[in-house]
């Protein structure tokens, strides 16, 4: 293949012509496709090589709420963590490295879906997503803060659990595994009340709903965060369970404004009674 094709599967310029809609013919819209593949794995390796430069950082990083924990632990609990195996070391490497990469590089590749979606979206649903776009990040990332903050505590609860006389031996890639998911769960429970406005914007729910069902999305917020948080421990539970509950009933008065703003657009009035039903 030529240097021309090379960087052509790069760039996934249609071959045909577009119409004043944006419509492409389909084997166009599989070359985009490819083409924002592409781009986004170039960027995925380039992190890669840049995340094994910083390999003793982010291992630091990663190991920073296990050391905080054993710490505290020193006086009552022993315990190591350790790397399995004779690929053990080398495998978690790269595998740390992939996913700092992957993490590092997901504004592009989520701007990149976002590009390929855009055509076909409506100017509305464009506003909206956009809007979209711009919250769920710092939420997200906000969650995943959280959820570092809460990890050692959790690791005290949980390794404290071993019996006097025994030492507690951690496994790095179980260790890793874990981390990764308690991070997850605070970060995507973080954005669950921003699909709620997202629902009520596209006039699937209202506020008034919302508030009808408030106490059992409490309970629900509750048992999600004991079910979904790894640690299994009180402290993390009810920090998640807690901010989760924070967040949803700022989401039932964001959604009990934007009913009364569109009744007020509907009427033409700004006599709107709270607890009368939406036009929509």
């Amino acid at each position: 293949m030529s240097l021309a094709g090379v960087v052509g599967l790069f760039r996934g310029k249609p071959k045909h012509a577009v119409s004043a809609d944006g419509r492409m013919a389909l084997a166009d819209h599989f070359r985009e496709l490819r083409a924002r593949l592409m781009r986004s794995l170039l960027v995925f390796v380039v992190l890669f090589f840049v995340a094994l430069f910083f390999y003793e950082e982010l291992l630091d990083l990663i190991l920073e709420p296990y050391n905080h924990a054993r710490e505290v632990l020193e006086a009552d609990v022993s315990t190591e963590a350790y790397v399995k195996g004779a690929t053990g070391p080398l495998m978690l490497q790269l595998k740390l490295c992939g996913i700092a990469a992957l993490v590092l590089a997901s504004p592009y590749w989520l701007y990149q879906i976002w590009g390929f979606l855009v055509p076909g979206l409506t100017a509305r649903e464009k506003r909206w997503s956009r809007v979209f776009a711009a919250v769920a990040g710092p939420l997200f990332l906000g969650g995943v803060a959280l959820g570092y903050y809460v990890l050692p505590k959790g690791l005290e609860v949980l390794i404290g659990f071993t019996p006097d006389g025994m030492q507690n031996l951690v496994e790095f890639g179980e260790y890793f595994s874990f981390f990764t998911r308690m991070l997850l769960v605070f970060g995507i429970a973080m954005e669950i009340p921003l699909f709620v406005i997202m629902l009520n914007l596209a006039g699937i729910i209202t506020g008034k709903q919302i508030g009808a069902y408030r106490p059992w999305i409490i309970v629900g917020t509750f048992i999600f965060a004991a079910v979904a948080t790894p640690s299994t421990d009180p402290f993390a539970m009810s920090i998640l369970a807690g901010v989760m509950t924070a967040l949803f009933l700022l989401s039932e008065v964001v959604a009990r404004f934007l009913d009364r703003w569109r009744g007020r657009r509907a009427t033409g009035t700004d006599q709107w009674a709270d607890d009368e039903i939406s036009t929509l």
